[in-house]
């Protein structure tokens, strides 16, 4: 039975993360008129502009889209640091887009964000630990960094913890926690999550299920933080 959700794999960044001043240029559409000064300032080896330049050529916004460009920029803004580039070269790599497509490339820069607490990037990497994508199958791994980015409150992390737990996947298998995280990533609209949620609460007794909806209140009042202890 395969029922993880791995959509998220395949999600890039688009957001254009500049200063005010330019960020109006693009807001209002002028996107060629910000091309120049976005260029100007990735050239000077400033990172934020670099993976702005890097989205533009990816949209093509303000200039015909390149998705080689747009990895020369991501790559650049990348090596600096920069947790959305590492991303989104993560994702390139990960769908072959400017470059061939490389699963070990695109762990290695999806765990660069993720270790810099990019939510994205950690449920990401724990989709490639769970598949064995780039590296051996973990289900440890996984459960690691789906819980990473469900601390975070990421509704597929939260519900693919879920199923980890029901399955005993990388843990023991532990009906309460299957439950609770089920039902956090349902309170977040997850139609799938509410309907698995309500099939292990079949499989539960009535002590259970309030023990595990207990849990996933105390996870909702602390933010997501220590959830199930």
């Amino acid at each position: 039975m395969n029922i993880f959700k791995i959509a998220g794999i395949i999600v890039i960044c688009s957001s254009l993360l500049i200063t005010a001043a330019q960020g109006q240029n693009i807001n209002d559409g002028k996107y060629a008129a910000a091309l120049t000064e976005v260029r100007r300032l990735a050239e000077q080896g400033d990172a934020e502009a670099q993976f702005n330049l890097g989205v533009m050529y990816d949209q093509g916004r303000g200039t015909p889209q390149s998705y080689p460009d747009a990895l020369k920029w991501y790559r650049k803004a990348a090596e600096q640091g920069n947790a959305n580039a590492q991303f989104n070269l993560g994702v390139m790599y990960d769908q072959g887009q400017g470059t061939p497509q490389s699963d070990p490339d695109a762990l290695k820069w999806y765990r660069k964000a993720a270790e810099q607490g990019y939510a994205e990037a950690q449920f990401n990497l724990g989709v490639m630990y769970a598949q064995g994508q780039g590296t051996p199958q973990s289900y440890p791994d996984a459960l690691k960094w789906y819980r990473k980015a469900a601390e975070q409150g990421h509704v597929d992390a939260q519900y693919n913890l879920g199923v980890m737990y029901w399955f005993g996947q990388g843990t023991l298998q532990n009906h309460i926690m299957a439950h609770m995280w089920f039902n956090l990533s349902a309170s977040q609209g997850d139609k799938k999550a509410a309907e698995l949620r309500n099939r292990i609460a079949s499989e539960m007794t009535p002590d259970s299920v309030l023990s595990a909806q207990e849990l996933a209140t105390k996870c909702l009042a602390q933010n997501y933080k220590n959830c199930g202890k």
